[in-house]
């Protein structure tokens, strides 16, 4: 059953009302997106022009690096934006695009970094059947079903926001348009829409985290039959994963794993998992992994060396 809808814009009240200190925002999320934009395309071009990084663990930081950066800016450009005018307006439609977008990214994130610990738990607990298990076709299934699941996971997410009757008031205190905060503007009673949102978003985020952590307990019990060199290489890789896992899951985790009720602090985890996270990746995958860091000077080097030519 579908609603009508008196409100045809929402008024976002945004991080901060004061004007001094929305310009000071400005300028440090500027900063923020384009060391997103940059330090991920910067992986996935490394990725892509080394050849010795042709396996499927950089096959998904590729896609990883990909998805972070559409994630972020899903939000960061209308952020800054309204850093800069007095009144933050998004209409109707642009709502629920928005909400559709963060959550189809947010979802195919969380089912790469699943898959990711997975390929990890195969190179180190089943060496040998690595490279059958993890075959190129089974890792492009893997990132197809991930994008996969990021769609249904959004599309209900959307349909059950999109059955709701707004009818005001419009004023959201958000920087962007969110389950909670749309709930809390309905004109009806969400309590059971919100158990749904719990249903999808909470258990979709702590189950994944569950499945990870059980994972890397097993990959580091397993550790103790490895050499020294081995155990020393798979605890760098694992420490870089678990580090990024912790970033993502805990916010959502925090934000989605509850009843329709919104917080003054859910804006600023919001920033977490929509910004800070996102541009935290690159430097996480990169300056705990020399393979990534090799890969990048030779790049580097080769390229200055002969003027930008890049291989076909």
């Amino acid at each position: 059953m579908a609603f009508a809808h008196n409100v045809t814009k929402f008024i976002l009240l945004g991080l901060t009302q004061d004007p001094e200190i929305q310009r000071a925002c400005f300028v440090l999320f500027l900063l923020f997106y384009l060391v997103i934009v940059l330090g991920n395309l910067l992986i996935i071009v490394t990725v892509i022009f080394t050849e010795w990084l042709s396996s499927p663990m950089y096959f998904f930081l590729g896609y990883l690096s990909f998805v972070d950066i559409c994630y972020s800016s899903v939000t960061a450009p209308k952020l800054m934006g309204d850093f800069l005018v007095e009144r933050k307006t998004i209409s109707f439609n642009g709502c629920l695009t928005q909400l559709f977008m963060v959550h189809f990214f947010g979802g195919t994130e969380i089912f790469i970094l699943t898959i990711m610990a997975y390929d990890r738990y195969v190179a180190i607990c089943n060496p040998l059947l690595y490279t059958t298990i993890m075959s190129k076709h089974v890792c492009g299934w893997m990132v197809a079903a991930s994008w996969l699941g990021g769609f249904v996971h959004s599309m209900v997410q959307t349909l059950l926001t999109i059955q709701l009757p707004f009818c005001g008031p419009n004023e959201m205190d958000h920087y962007f348009c969110d389950v909670h905060p749309l709930l809390k503007l309905a004109c009806m009673d969400t309590y059971v829409v919100g158990i749904m949102v719990v249903a999808n978003s909470g258990m979709i985020s702590l189950t994944s985290f569950v499945v990870l952590v059980v994972s890397y307990v097993v990959i580091l019990a397993s550790l103790k039959t490895h050499s020294s060199e081995g155990r020393l290489k798979a605890l760098s890789t694992c420490a870089s994963h678990i580090t990024v896992v912790i970033l993502n899951f805990g916010p959502c985790i925090f934000i989605y794993l509850r009843p329709s009720t919104t917080f003054s602090e859910d804006k600023m985890v919001a920033v977490f998992y929509t910004i800070i996270t996102p541009m935290l990746n690159p430097l996480i995958y990169t300056l705990r992994n020399e393979e990534v860091k090799n890969a990048m000077r030779k790049l580097w080097s080769r390229h200055v060396k002969v003027g930008i030519k890049w291989p076909m």
